[in-house]
């Protein structure tokens, strides 16, 4: 069995050290005992045996670093375009931040002076009790002395946008569809379409190819019109396609609100 523990001090001679004939074989032995060792180990079997693993290694290390590299799972890849397209739109939108939307000053209500009822609920109850006591009354106090605080009148008031049931709101060109892949990629979600069958149906009606599975499917409201939007791959780094379906999409009847390429161009 060969020794590999001894290095350039060990034995010189069979049993041969690994060590030896690697240091050997790497030209780091001086060259007087080089010359005295090559002529030995070309002439025994196990010796050069031992040389010749080495020169296949060296080869093969050489070769790999020459090799291209393989490449990246598309697991990987999608999750890594996503977080890319994600920090790209996350840096758009700080940029340009969009204005917030005006809203009503609340109702002020009248000022009341409980005190009264503070001080003979703190003699009544004791101090821990009459602090909850008080905080109670004050909130019923205030309550009944605004009033309609309990009834809202909603007939000047505009109706709740769509997207707060159908999905996030877009434009009709997509504007804005960039910030539907932070919560979209690996989700599920139908929406008005209900289940993938009538979704697969949706895209070969549009001209697709059902097969081609997207990342995510979520809901979304186009101009006010409900469906769902589809985030596929294009191949590139931190570049989706998105495409929106209506609700009545299905065999004959497209739907198709927009189909729109986002991220790196």
């Amino acid at each position: 069995m060969t020794d590999e523990s001894r290095g350039a001090g060990g034995t010189i001679g069979p049993p041969w050290s690994v060590d030896l004939l690697a240091d050997l074989h790497a030209g780091v032995l001086d060259d007087q005992e080089a010359a005295q060792l090559w002529p030995r180990v070309n002439a025994d079997p196990e010796a050069r045996a031992i040389i010749e693993a080495l020169e296949a290694t060296t080869a093969d290390l050489s070769a790999l670093a020459a090799a291209p590299a393989p490449p990246m799972p598309a697991e990987f890849a999608a999750r890594l375009d996503a977080a890319l397209a994600a920090e790209s739109a996350a840096r758009q939108e700080a940029t340009f931040p969009a204005a917030a939307p005006e809203s009503a000053a609340p109702p002020v209500a009248p000022v009341v002076d409980l005190s009264a009822a503070r001080k003979r609920r703190n003699r009544q109850l004791g101090w821990g009790a009459g602090i909850l006591t008080a905080a109670a009354a004050a909130a019923v106090a205030i309550t009944l002395t605004v009033p309609g605080a309990t009834k809202t009148d909603t007939s000047g008031v505009a109706a709740p946008a769509p997207s707060a049931v159908g999905g996030p709101s877009v434009g009709s060109d997509g504007s804005g569809a960039e910030a539907l892949l932070g919560g979209g990629l690996g989700v599920r979600n139908y929406g008005p379409l209900q289940d993938s069958k009538r979704f697969d149906a949706c895209v070969a009606a549009a001209g697709m190819d059902p097969a081609v599975r997207p990342e995510g499917v979520r809901p979304v409201t186009v101009e006010g019109k409900p469906g769902v939007v589809a985030i596929y791959t294009t191949g590139k780094l931190a570049q989706f396609r998105l495409v929106a379906f209506g609700a009545d999409c299905g065999p004959g009847n497209p739907d198709k609100l927009f189909d729109k390429v986002v991220g790196k161009k």
